[in-house]
């Protein structure tokens, strides 16, 4: 009986454990976004894009070199090293380049919510190349989730005609595409990370760090066509500091801490709550940003996150 309640206690402990851990990576998403705010602000986003990449890939690489890991990129298939690096030139490279346009178009309060509904692709990813079913439930969650981003893209009274309109309409449109990109972009590391020499942490931390030195290489090898004037190596050393602190955060913790959650909690409860950026990012908006953030556009985020949960939970 003791027994019985002890493995209870321990139960109910790892499964904290991994809730915090997926909460810990909405919160870095939330933080990252504000960073690159401020960055994109100053520089152009494929500059900041560039910079952050190439510095975050040689803070990973790094780490895992203090941490005596270097080894288990030896014990990486061929396969998963295609699918790790595809990945991280289509969603940190392409999305994120994207994400940070949209970022400097609409805001943190805005994009990150409409970014954040990349469960949806996902799951319509799923439903054409795997077959899933589509359930009463998961039409509920797609309807909140488009319900969600049509409150986020009301004007409001503080947005005017002309050019501020025609930025609302690029920057939701860019959003909605970087969701799609990141949707592919998880699919191909979820392949990656359930490989038989990939299941580990260990395996999981080379196959980040992989992902991210490999849009790192892409980046600086295109660099002499997308950034012609080299303007990531002009930057203010503030600006610099910022794109680094922000990579860290969202390329290193918040990718580790979701990991970390799949350890002690299914897949289907730790998306939902490190899906719950947006809440934060609109108070950060608000709060941190001085954004012109209604009481529609905090609804549209709730109703968004709601939707998420609604395609997760079963």
């Amino acid at each position: 009986m003791a027994l019985g309640k002890f493995f209870k206690i321990q139960e109910g402990c790892e499964s904290m454990i991994g809730e915090l851990a997926a909460f810990g990576a909405a919160i870095c998403w939330t933080v990252s976004a504000i960073l690159y705010r401020e960055a994109v602000l100053h520089t152009k986003p494929i500059s900041a894009n560039i910079m952050r990449c190439v510095c975050t890939s040689l803070i990973l690489v790094a780490s895992l070199a203090v941490i005596g890991r270097l080894q288990v990129f030896t014990s990486l298939s061929a396969y998963a090293v295609v699918l790790a690096g595809a990945s991280g030139v289509i969603g940190l490279g392409l999305g994120d380049t994207l994400y940070m346009v949209s970022l400097k178009l609409i805001g943190v309060a805005r994009a990150v919510p409409i970014t954040c509904t990349y469960p949806l692709f996902n799951l319509l990813l799923a439903v054409f190349l795997q077959g899933e079913t589509v359930t009463v439930q998961v039409v509920f969650g797609a309807v909140a989730i488009v319900f969600g981003i049509w409150l986020l893209t009301g004007e409001g009274e503080k947005i005017e005609k002309g050019l501020q309109k025609e930025n609302l309409v690029k920057g939701v449109v860019l959003a909605l595409v970087t969701a799609i990109v990141w949707a592919v972009s998880i699919t191909m590391i979820d392949m990656a990370v359930t490989l038989p020499e990939t299941g580990t942490l260990d395996g999981a931390l080379a196959v980040n760090t992989l992902r991210v030195s490999a849009v790192a290489a892409f980046l600086l090898a295109s660099a002499p066509i997308s950034d012609r004037q080299f303007s990531f190596l002009k930057m203010p050393k503030r600006t610099i500091a910022t794109l680094i602190s922000g990579g860290v955060v969202a390329l290193a913790l918040g990718w580790f801490f979701l990991a970390y959650s799949f350890l002690h909690i299914p897949e289907a409860q730790a998306v939902p709550i490190s899906s719950t950026s947006p809440l934060f990012a609109a108070v950060a908006g608000i709060v941190l940003l001085h954004e012109p953030v209604t009481a529609k556009n905090i609804a549209g985020s709730i109703i968004i996150v709601l939707g998420v949960f609604l395609l997760f939970i079963i």
